[in-house]
C-alpha cells in the first residue's frame, strides 16, 4: 500500500493552475534545487487538485486519510481499493460509495513509495516510484471532506516485484477520464511504466507537465 509520498507544495499547484489559465498546459514552476519538501505520510496535509462549482480545479490541502471503523487496528484509512470502491458504488453503500462518485481529486506528486513484500529476506526494505520522463506526476485521489485517499489497482510489472498494490498513476491527458464518468477503465495500469529505486534517492526538482 502507498503510506509515504513526495508531494508538492500548495503555492506550486496554484501556479501550475495560473499557467493551465494563461497558457492551457499545467506546468509545475522549477523548483529551487536548495528547497527541501518533506515526504507526506497518513495523517498529515497534503496538497492536491479538487474540481470546482465552475467546472475547473482548484489547489487545497486535504488530510490524507480517512477516519478508521472503531474495529481497525489503523487510525486511517489512507488508501482506497479500486475493485472495492467500484463495488460499493454498485451496491450503492459503503465508505468509498459517495467518495469514488463525488469525489474523484487529482494528488501532484514527485514519487510515491512502497515497500519491498514478496520476499522474507527484503521485507520492508523501501523503493521509490517516479515515472521517467515525468519530473512531476498524479495519482488518482478520492475526497470527502477535509479527507483525501489515495486509490489503489492492481500492480504493473513494474510494481508487481516488491508490492501487491499500485497507486492508480495517471499518464498524461488521462485526468480528465478520471474525473469524467469513464474512470473505471483506468484501473488497468499496465500501460505505465515506472522506475524504482531503493531508498534513498535524491529528489527530482526538474519541471513537469501535469494536465
Amino acid at each position: 500500500m502507498c503510506h509515504r509520498i513526495s508531494p508538492l507544495v500548495i503555492a506550486e499547484l496554484k501556479a501550475a493552475l495560473e499557467e493551465l489559465g494563461e497558457s492551457g498546459h499545467a506546468r509545475v514552476p522549477r523548483r529551487d534545487p536548495g528547497v527541501v519538501v518533506p515526504d507526506v505520510y497518513p495523517g498529515r496535509q497534503l496538497p492536491l487538485f479538487v474540481p470546482n462549482a465552475a467546472g475547473g480545479l482548484e489547489a487545497v490541502e486535504l488530510t490524507w486519510g480517512f477516519d478508521a471503523p472503531p474495529s481497525s487496528k489503523s487510525r486511517y484509512v489512507f488508501n482506497t481499493r479500486i475493485e472495492t470502491a467500484l463495488s460499493q458504488v454498485r451496491s450503492g453503500k459503503g465508505l468509498w460509495a459517495a467518495p469514488i462518485t463525488l469525489g474523484r481529486c487529482l494528488v501532484p506528486v514527485r514519487g510515491f513509495y512502497e515497500r519491498f513484500t514478496r520476499s522474507s529476506d527484503r521485507r520492508g526494505a523501501q523503493w521509490r516510484f517516479t515515472y521517467p520522463g515525468h519530473g512531476v506526476f498524479l495519482l488518482a485521489g478520492v475526497w470527502q471532506g477535509d479527507r483525501v485517499s489515495v486509490v489503489t489497482t492492481v500492480p504493473n510489472a513494474d510494481v508487481s516485484p516488491i508490492h501487491s498494490r499500485m497507486p492508480l498513476v495517471l499518464a498524461p491527458g488521462e485526468s480528465s477520464i478520471w474525473l469524467g464518468s469513464d474512470y473505471a477503465r483506468l484501473a488497468d495500469r499496465s500501460a505505465v511504466r515506472l522506475t524504482a529505486a531503493e531508498e534513498q534517492v535524491i529528489e527530482q526538482v526538474d519541471t513537469g507537465r501535469l494536465i
